[in-house]
């Protein structure tokens, strides 16, 4: 793969509290300067001029996915009309861990419904989930619209994406769905084993080490 086609994966990431507008107009020249796909941002730092066809992602009900639905669609609402393309909002985990599959499904749909031309990832925290959890998350999140499934939001102390749910995530909604492996990606060779795995998206904080490998 080419270090081009590689940076057309990547969604170049800064979701720390800490982030300034100043570190947010270095994150866009650096994607400028690496030619990445997107660059993903915290709300309330938008709107973020991009230039070109750089592309602004942001997060909602982040980290921890705990909050209301109602809260999630207007946080995404928000986001969308102050200039995000697309949208990475976190499900509730407990339902998930309490097969309340149903439940996630109601809430990915009641943000999917409230920004509904825009691209929607759903950001299942699979670190924490079981094999089946993760199956079945997949499943609602293709039924209530999402366009992509995520493996991490890199906050959840059960760690990132692995190789393993990435190729559940792709054998239960691969062709249907895109899948964005997010957290612990920081250099070349974990990020084509993700692609290999079936990744269509990466969400790479660390996006200039997982390039100088190609």
């Amino acid at each position: 793969m080419k270090r081009s086609e590689l940076a057309q994966y990547i969604d170049h990431t800064l979701l720390k509290p800490e982030a300034t507008a100043a570190d947010v107009e270095w994150l866009v020249e650096e994607a400028v300067d690496l030619g990445v796909y997107s660059v993903c941002v915290s709300p309330s730092r938008l709107p973020v001029y991009t230039p070109g066809n750089l592309r602004v992602a942001t997060v909602c009900g982040f980290p921890s996915g705990a909050h209301h639905s109602n809260i999630k669609a207007a946080e995404a609402s928000l986001a969308v009309s102050t200039g995000a393309d697309e949208v990475d909002m976190v499900i509730n985990l407990a339902f998930a861990m309490e097969h309340e599959f149903e439940a996630v499904e109601s809430e990915i749909r009641a943000v999917r419904d409230a920004i509904p031309n825009r691209v929607l990832k759903v950001i299942l925290e699979t670190a924490a989930l079981s094999d089946f959890q993760i199956v079945q998350c997949c499943i609602a999140a293709e039924r209530a619209g999402a366009d992509f499934v995520k493996t991490s939001t890199g906050f959840h102390p059960a760690g990132g994406a692995t190789v393993r749910a990435v190729e559940i995530m792709h054998d239960t909604v691969g062709g249907f769905l895109g899948i964005k492996a997010s957290g612990g990606i920081r250099d070349t060779e974990t990020a084509l084993a993700m692609i290999e795995a079936g990744a269509t998206r990466l969400g790479c904080s660390a996006s200039a080490a997982v390039l100088d490998g190609l």
